[in-house]
């Protein structure tokens, strides 16, 4: 019996694992953010009294406000997950409202996991529901699978199946994450065309399908700057809206966005909070950001930009190290020689190309920047 015709009928999906016994979040090393965040979205869902769509935990309006940050009527401060324009902020979540799926564009290291991680605890508690893409990634992981000891013991039966977070998505009515959609192979793309625009998934083994039911909608991440990208199909693409996620408009955004994300990973890892560390913090973003744009933040001088993305992602990831570094091997106060080996990590990856142009910035632009004395020799020094 074919699953789209007139007498198929529709299966329900059974939560895959029960939760552990045992309350393990002190011990986790990065928690989920509705774990990490629950007081703050539980505060929020105590003080909305907007309307809120189907089978969302909360109203748009909250949604975009847990995501932006600000302060409640109570008094609770909402932390900003996300800094960038609200507008783009506000479109992604109306996107979610709507029967159309959303596609969060831009190059690496522009938050794009971040905010779909943080859009998905909002809108539905929960952000596991998460299909990772890779060149490997098979239909079975957007559609469904089978246990293959049932399935060769009972044949196919809705025991045996094994349905993917997209399947549970869809009969929960919750929000699915496909991370890295451009890198799966373009045919496994196209399986979510008939479930984005016929809102159904269908089981032809079991003469079934399942019928999304109202809350399920679909965030899906990509970026076309990496190599081994795989291009979306229009018919693909038509099932999305799109909303692109640029880099930080100024240095004082980034240098923000850095400082946050390494206190919170800090705090995770036990590393002490660097007070003293903004410096070196902004040297870093100021860094990345004359090489991404090959020019000085003066706009007197253009420099060469290197193969790497330096995005704002590895810059939190350069710092993050150097507070280790000052914490485990240091006095605890972040300096220079901290982070000049990230720097050089993230900057020189090509060792033919990329040396020569970070040798020409260092002594073009670094060497003669006053108070940078101290910096231009740690970064010296690693690359010797």
């Amino acid at each position: 019996m074919s699953a789209t015709s007139a007498s198929a009928t529709s299966t329900s999906v059974r939560p895959t694992t029960a939760p552990p016994s045992h309350d393990t979040s002190a011990e986790v090393l990065r928690p989920h953010a509705e774990h990490a965040f629950a007081a703050e979205l539980s505060a929020l869902a105590a003080q909305d009294d907007r309307p809120r769509p189907a089978r969302w935990k909360l109203s748009p309006w909250a949604v975009a406000t847990y995501l932006l940050g600000g302060t409640l009527p109570d008094g609770t401060v909402i932390t900003p997950k996300y800094v960038g324009p609200r507008r783009i902020v506000e479109v992604a979540v109306t996107t979610l409202a709507t029967d159309r799926a959303l596609l969060l564009l831009g190059v690496p290291g522009t938050a794009k996991t971040w905010v779909s991680e943080h859009l998905a605890a909002a809108v539905s508690g929960d952000s596991t529901l998460l299909v990772q893409g890779t060149a490997g990634t098979p239909e079975e992981a957007i559609r469904y699978g089978w246990n293959y000891a049932q399935l060769l013991a009972h044949g196919p039966s809705r025991d045996a199946l094994v349905p993917s977070p997209v399947m549970r998505a869809m009969a929960e009515g919750m929000t699915a994450r496909v991370e890295e959609l451009t890198r799966i192979p373009a045919d496994v793309q196209d399986t979510l065309i008939t479930i984005l625009s016929e809102k159904t998934l269908p089981v032809p083994e079991l003469g079934q399908e399942v019928q999304a039911v109202r809350g399920f909608n679909l965030i899906a991440t990509a970026n076309d700057r990496d190599r081994g990208v795989n291009d979306l199909s229009s018919a693909l693409r038509r099932r999305f809206n799109t909303v692109v996620l640029p880099l930080p408009e100024s240095a004082d955004a980034e240098v923000d966005i850095v400082t946050r994300r390494v206190e919170q990973i800090g705090r995770s890892l036990d590393l002490p909070a660097a007070p003293d560390g903004i410096e070196e913090i902004r040297r870093v973003v100021t860094v990345f950001r004359e090489l991404r744009d090959g020019i000085t933040a003066d706009g007197r001088t253009k420099v060469k930009s290197p193969s790497g993305t330096l995005s704002t992602a590895e810059a939190i990831s350069v710092v993050t190290n150097g507070l280790a570094l000052s914490t485990h091997f240091g006095d605890g106060v972040l300096r220079p020689g901290d982070v000049a080996a990230g720097i050089l990590g993230a900057v020189v990856r090509d060792q033919a190309a990329d040396k020569v142009i970070w040798q020409e910035y260092l002594e073009t632009v670094v060497r003669e920047r006053a108070g940078w004395t101290d910096f231009y020799r740690a970064c010296r020094e690693v690359s010797a």
